[in-house]
């Protein structure tokens, strides 16, 4: 391996370990927040372990926070997570496969946004497989942990809501939610702005559905809005796609 490519693996491998323990150490809003919501720590310790995604978590302790029924608070985390599906489209060919059932069982379930936005910033095939493979471990292990920590913390005050930890959950998913509104070096002044857009009308739709739904309904509309404006092709008049003809 030559001097350039050790480099290259070592920066992703730095990158990977910043993110995730940046990210990671949000666990412990979520344990508190699903402790809140009423789960238990065995419920909150085992949607980190299997679903891990986080603003899919939030949003399910959300919706059973409210009031919401089981079936739409996982319906919205369902949807909330599907992006990822089209990341996994575009890993696939970034970290040039993986060899084996096991192994891709275990790369599809570190396929979140963080990973793969370490993998997809650097250069070479091998530098993104080490910067998604540490993010991923970093990230999980942490977010794990601290996700334990919180849950263990909160399930032992008699009354989680008197420390005001029910906005614990809301707040960190505003938190996870506002880079990406902002936008980024890699990220065109149309993404960000379509981002935004989807961003206000779900909350718009959200905020009008609220009195007349019950709880989780207003996330499912939302989050079925969103979608919809995700998955539309571009129009060929779009200032993009009229730049590269």
């Amino acid at each position: 391996m030559h001097d350039t490519e050790r480099q290259q693996r070592r920066a992703a491998i730095r990158d990977g370990l910043g993110v995730g323990v940046a990210v990671g150490v949000s666990g412990v809003a979520f344990g508190a927040a699903a402790i809140t919501a009423g789960l238990t720590v065995a419920q909150a310790c085992a949607l980190s372990l299997f679903a891990f995604t986080g603003a899919s978590q939030f949003a399910l302790a959300g919706v059973v926070g409210a009031g919401g029924g089981l079936v739409a608070g996982a319906a919205g985390a369902l949807l909330l997570g599907a992006r990822n599906s089209f990341y996994g489209l575009r890993l696939a060919v970034v970290l040039g496969g993986t060899r084996g059932p096991l192994r891709t069982l275990v790369t599809a379930q570190g396929v979140i946004d963080e990973s793969s936005a370490v993998a997809f910033a650097q250069p070479t095939p091998a530098a993104a497989r080490a910067g998604f493979y540490t993010t991923f471990g970093a990230i999980y292990l942490c977010w794990n942990l601290t996700t334990l920590l919180g849950a263990f913390g909160a399930s032992q005050v008699s009354d989680p809501a008197v420390f005001g930890l029910d906005a614990v959950g809301p707040a960190t998913f505003l938190a996870l939610l506002w880079p990406r509104l902002r936008g980024d070096a890699n990220t065109s002044q149309q993404e960000t702005a379509q981002l935004r857009m989807i961003a206000a009308g779900g909350a718009a739709i959200a905020l009008l559905a609220t009195p007349f739904t019950a709880p989780g309904v207003p996330v499912l509309l939302a989050a079925v809005a969103a979608l919809v404006v995700m998955l539309t092709p571009e129009t060929p008049g779009t200032p993009e796609r009229a730049a590269a003809e």
